[in-house]
């Protein structure tokens, strides 16, 4: 196992990541624990020490399970990780109640490290009002031991990583993205870890496969890939991108049985960065995997001023392209929920004027149309 420093912890560079456990059936609650015990007997085994959940994984079972399920081993022969939900503005005034009821869940008396959880366009503002006390509460409770360190993830864009950095970096010692090739680009993951680098913050991943995506690839993306190195699976080559990355400290995989599990083990069983040929090689079919399944907007901004609603149109065209091609998810949502209703998707009069000046062609108006549609 890779392992990667942090201040004075060793911390295995493969988190297991708890969002995906093994279920019973179909219903996205009833975790199988026999299962996810066997899978976390065999990261323990490997020297996984790091696992991460959170309040709303699995309708709350993720925490529960994870805490009878670490019981068993010895409390400092692994790191566990959870967060406060601020994904939904209801929880804003409830952080005490929650954080003790996640030392319960958990079977717990501290928490190795926990997070704000997704500090977006749209609870930003409620995370940084000290009316909540959110921060306040949880500083406290770092000081009483109960957390060992602070940080926060993401799905926001830089701006709001920056605003969320000016009221609380001086006390943020690690921060948690989407970070993965595609999103290299698609999510400007590039701007977000050259800025957290400068900042001196070290980088948790998520979604390094973007859902398993990236580990499914066929055709023209596939055969590229292959003639590089034909032992090398998709999966292998999107971790080692990581590998890459100036800054990552941990790579958490939602791993979904022991199979998968087995798998990551044995792909951070030694550290093989890419060289130079191999990084350019899978950025371009990070890139031809965005043009295949986006919209070709480049940002000129022309639109803009053509606009009688004023929409940020260029904005928009980017969370049709993300919720397009990720089958829907949350990330979009969130984001137009921080606008005005005059400001999103179903605003738009169908006038066609920004078509007019646009040098890519795109059918604003039916895109904007389909977007509300889809939403």
């Amino acid at each position: 196992m890779i392992y990667k420093g942090f201040q004075d912890l060793k911390l295995s560079a493969l988190g297991m990541g708890c969002m995906r456990l093994p279920v019973n059936g179909r219903k996205g609650d009833d975790v199988d624990q026999a299962a996810v015990e066997e899978m976390i007997g065999y990261a323990m085994e490997q020297g996984v020490n790091y696992f991460d959940t959170a309040w709303g994984y699995h309708g709350g079972n993720s925490e529960k399970i994870l805490g009878q399920c670490l019981k068993k081993y010895p409390r400092d022969s692994y790191y566990l990780a959870t967060k406060f939900p601020g994904y939904a503005l209801s929880n804003m005034d409830k952080v005490e109640e929650i954080f003790e009821e996640q030392l319960v869940r958990c079977q717990t008396d501290h928490f190795d490290f926990y997070l704000f959880h997704n500090v977006c366009e749209m609870n930003l503002d409620a995370y940084l009002d000290p009316a909540y006390g959110i921060f306040a509460y949880l500083m406290k409770q770092k000081e009483n031991g109960r957390i060992r360190h602070l940080g926060f993830s993401t799905h926001g864009s830089c701006q709001v990583i920056r605003r969320f950095l000016e009221a609380y970096g001086h006390q943020m010692e690690f921060c948690q993205i989407q970070l993965n090739y595609l999103d290299w680009t698609f999510q400007d993951a590039a701007a977000k870890v050259d800025l957290l680098n400068k900042k001196g913050i070290p980088v948790w991943v998520m979604e390094p496969l973007r859902g398993g995506r990236l580990a499914r690839l066929s055709g023209e993306n596939l055969e590229a890939l292959q003639a590089l190195d034909p032992d090398r699976s998709p999966a292998e080559w999107a971790f080692r991108f990581l590998q890459t990355v100036p800054g990552v400290t941990v790579i958490l995989s939602g791993m979904s049985d022991l199979s998968q599990l087995k798998d990551n083990v044995r792909m951070f069983s030694n550290n093989a960065p890419l060289n130079d040929r191999e990084k350019k090689a899978l950025l371009a079919v990070g890139d031809r995997i965005r043009k295949e399944n986006s919209l070709p907007c480049t940002e000129c901004r022309y639109c803009m001023p053509h606009c009688p609603r004023e929409l940020d149109i260029p904005e928009l065209l980017k969370l049709y392209n993300e919720h397009r091609y990720t089958g829907g998810g949350f990330i979009a949502p969130m984001a137009l929920q921080a606008l005005d209703r005059s400001k999103r998707p179903e605003a738009c009069l169908g006038c066609r004027s920004c078509e007019a000046v646009c040098p890519q062609q795109i059918k604003i108006s039916e895109v904007m149309a389909q977007f509300a549609e889809m939403l």
